[in-house]
């Protein structure tokens, strides 16, 4: 708290790769609830607040937060206060570095140039419109040709075929530190595979409270288009056990309040896989594999040894 301002500051202790995206989209959700709020108070007492942020992204010198020294100073700090200063009410400008890691995930339009104190030349802020739900936490350029990875394309490829061929369950494991290609190979494989195969897609997340089924939750929204008790239920038409798959399912991704034992989470899991690679074999996409929790990197064990007469190929991305 500074005066009548709040400062955030994400990245410290820990940096993540999506951390301008969390600051982008926090700004956002708090401009959403404060319109919620003055409904409220425009209703019980005819007044409205206004808020303005400025966001940006840059080296700072910052203290031990573990040490309670929760401070952040440099140039990256002093043009955030100075966007927020030029903001309108209800206006949220992103410096030019924070636009960059972000431009794929939100709707934008750019300012005019604005002298700030301090800055010898004029920046070009960009005025935030709106946050994009579902789009990935950064931009990934996965439409250049591929170029040396022809082996490993090769290996996948014929993992699927085994697959396919055998109708089991095979696990590929894709390991290399980040900005490598990972990604790049594997949507390579979906796109020589879709007329072949079904792919879901999970993604494991590194923060969070609640999230060891989080890739659970990406692949069931994948297959169903909803997270809904219903929605998973409809995947499992002409399954006799399809109600009790389903609420074990739902509860294990937070849809419905009960809690299961991991085992009965598993075997629904994989009940459910099963039923769908019987109408179409199935690539299982599960990206960022470093962050999973114990008790997924258990269910993927689980699926790997129980799996059968199902032509599931398992994809696991991870950095070492």
């Amino acid at each position: 708290f500074i005066g009548a301002a709040v400062m955030a500051v994400f990245g410290i202790p820990t940096r993540h790769d999506d951390d301008a995206l969390r600051a982008v989209r926090a700004a956002s959700d708090m401009r959403v609830a404060l319109a919620v709020l003055n409904e409220e108070l425009v209703r019980n007492w005819d007044v409205q607040l206004g808020t303005r942020t400025g966001i940006n992204t840059g080296e700072v010198v910052a203290g031990d937060s573990t040490a309670g020294h929760a401070f952040a100073a440099g140039d990256a700090v002093n043009v955030a206060q100075r966007l927020e200063a030029a903001a309108r009410s209800g206006e949220i400008l992103l410096g030019r570095e924070t636009h960059q890691l972000v431009e794929n995930a939100v709707l934008a339009e750019p300012v005019e140039p604005m002298t700030l104190k301090g800055k010898a030349e004029p920046i070009r802020p960009w005025r935030l419109l709106a946050v994009l739900s579902e789009a990935a936490p950064f931009a990934r350029r996965l439409d250049a040709p591929l170029v040396g990875r022809k082996d490993e394309l090769a290996q996948l490829r014929e993992a699927l075929d085994e697959v396919v061929r055998e109708r089991t369950c095979r696990r590929v494991t894709v390991v290399g530190p980040a900005g490598i290609g990972k990604s790049r190979l594997t949507n390579e494989l979906f796109d020589v595979a879709y007329e072949q195969a079904t792919v879901l897609i999970g993604h494991c997340l590194p923060y969070g409270e609640g999230i060891t089924y989080w890739p659970l939750r990406d692949i069931i929204r994948s297959a169903a288009g909803d997270l809904t008790l219903s929605a998973i239920e409809s995947l499992l038409e002409g399954d006799e056990d399809a109600e009790r798959i389903a609420n074990r399912i739902a509860a294990a991704i937070g849809i419905t309040p009960r809690t299961e034992a991991p085992e009965e989470t598993f075997w629904a899991t994989r009940r459910l896989l099963e039923h769908l690679a019987q109408a179409r074999p199935l690539i299982l996409a599960l990206d960022d594999l470093q962050w999973a929790d114990e008790t997924f990197l258990d269910l993927i064990e689980y699926l790997a040894g129980w799996t059968g007469d199902a032509p599931l190929l398992t994809l696991c991305l991870a950095r070492p």
